[in-house]
């Protein structure tokens, strides 16, 4: 037929109502190929090519079939998940030299073994050969469903004890495994390994544990539980363990130091999210250091200038935020020169933001102040931690240690203490190029209004409110 567009234009509109009116029809004289309708129509008119169906006329020749198949598609998955490779190829397909470990394991036990051979790959129905990318990736989970199943606790046991002498003698007794970490199951196993020894809770007089309220609980912890068995068994916490704890949760008492750890954590953010920031940072160090040996600004010898990190403090890690905050001070210019190239980098606007943002409290005064002052206090209690975490440690010369921790920190605060601490902070602003602000100058915090500090001055901000605050604190 004539097409629409070829009539005139004023009769095209009347000409495309009459097709409308004469509704949908087919002509009569063209001859319109035949094609197979397809697998799809099959299920529709035959009724035994259903699921069901198709799963009741399966004999059991096939399911032994699948069984084996099974069997050797699992074993490909195992070896390579105990060695920790990868299962994927960049080009599976059959033309490929090197399909992935997956396929090409399997092809390797198909081509030695004539019993896989007969069930897998080639040999295997078309719609059950079990090497998709699905059926790949469901077998990894069988696996570590069965892996996590099979898991259970480790509960380890010391005992410390006297000997004839009068020695106090710490010993491993065992590693128990336990179905869970609830304090029954915990007392139980515990106590049959003391029997294996010829060992009972009558003779204990004293435990200790961590922190966790399974352990420590006062109604169904651990230490209750056998206390019911034991009244002479008494409880001690961890001596460093409960320090640590201790002097993290005052400092946390201290505006200015919880400010002071939550830009930490920005900074460990920005400069921890990506491989390639910690590789500047890497670089940045290497190359300070080679300056400063050529410049002859550090001394050479062995275990000096040894490569750092900066690992993320934990609250029950021992001297982790000491740590943490000695590495900062150390890398100070190396972390300045890497958050500056972060912020001029075009190509990445969000984390230019926050680098722009940790930049403007990682240069100010506030933040090196706080980093030694907290580098000193930690110091001191370092020391201790260290010290209570000795084997031959009894509660006598710990109570000793403490009290000889505590003048340390007296003296910082009372003998000449801030006048020497504020000339090494200074030093070490000068050396590294950061804005000393006059101590009988008006405040100005970094980065925050300055409304809540009206007619404050930076001798009273940084002597009376950072500095003795803060040590005052520690000594409570």
């Amino acid at each position: 037929r004539i097409a629409i567009a070829d009539y005139d234009v004023n009769d095209q509109n009347r000409i495309r109502r009459g097709y409308i009116a004469k509704g949908a029809c087919r002509p009569k004289k063209y001859a319109f190929p035949q094609h197979p309708v397809g697998e799809k129509y099959n299920f529709f008119i035959a009724p035994k090519t259903t699921i069901v169906e198709s799963f009741s006329s399966t004999t059991k020749q096939d399911k032994v079939l699948y069984i084996a198949r099974l069997t050797y598609s699992l074993k490909c998955p195992r070896f390579l998940l105990g060695q920790g490779l990868a299962f994927r190829g960049h080009d599976e397909r059959e033309v490929s030299l090197n399909k992935g470990n997956f396929l090409e394991l399997l092809h390797w036990l198909a081509e030695n073994f004539e019993e896989v051979n007969k069930v897998v790959l080639k040999n295997a129905p078309k719609n059950n050969k079990m090497i998709a990318h699905e059926i790949q990736t469901d077998l990894i989970n069988s696996c570590a469903k069965e892996t996590t199943r099979l898991m259970m606790e480790e509960l380890a046991l010391c005992l410390r004890y006297v000997d004839k002498i009068g020695r106090v003698v710490e010993r491993f007794l065992g590693i128990l495994h336990v179905a869970n970490t609830t304090s029954l199951t915990l007392k139980t196993a515990i106590e049959s390994l003391l029997m294996e020894h010829g060992l009972t809770f009558s003779r204990v007089r004293g435990q200790g544990y961590d922190g966790a309220s399974n352990m420590k609980g006062h109604v169904n912890g651990l230490k209750k539980l056998i206390m019911d068995e034991s009244p002479s068994a008494y409880y001690v916490h961890c001596f460093a363990h409960q320090l640590q704890l201790s002097l993290v949760a005052v400092a946390k008492e201290n505006r200015d130091c919880v400010l002071f750890f939550q830009q930490l954590a920005n900074l460990l953010n920005v400069l921890g999210m990506s491989c390639k920031k910690i590789r500047m940072l890497r670089v940045a160090q290497a190359e300070r250091i080679i300056k400063a040996l050529e410049l002859e600004e550090i001394e050479t010898g062995k275990g000096m200038n040894q490569e750092m990190g900066l690992s993320r403090p934990g609250d029950t890690r021992w001297g982790s935020h000491h740590k943490t905050i000695m590495h900062i001070l150390r890398m100070y210019p190396s972390i300045r020169l890497v958050l500056n190239k972060l912020v001029r980098d075009p190509t990445q606007s969000n984390e230019a933001m926050l680098a722009e943002t940790m930049l403007t409290y990682f240069e100010s005064f506030d933040f090196v102040f706080m980093a030694h002052l907290l580098q000193t206090i930690f110091g001191h209690t370092n020391d201790l931690s260290r010290a209570l975490q000795k084997k031959d440690q009894d509660i006598v010369n710990a109570v000793e240690l403490i009290h000889l921790t505590k003048i340390q920190l007296q003296l910082l605060r009372d003998d000449g203490g801030w006048e020497t601490f504020l000339e090494e902070v200074t030093s070490y602003c000068v050396k590294h190029k950061v804005k000393v602000p006059q101590m009988g100058g008006k405040y100005k915090p970094p980065g925050r209004p300055s409304r809540f500090y009206k007619n404050l001055t930076n001798l009273h901000r940084f002597h009376v409110e950072m500095f003795l605050g803060l040590i005052d604190r520690q000594l409570r």
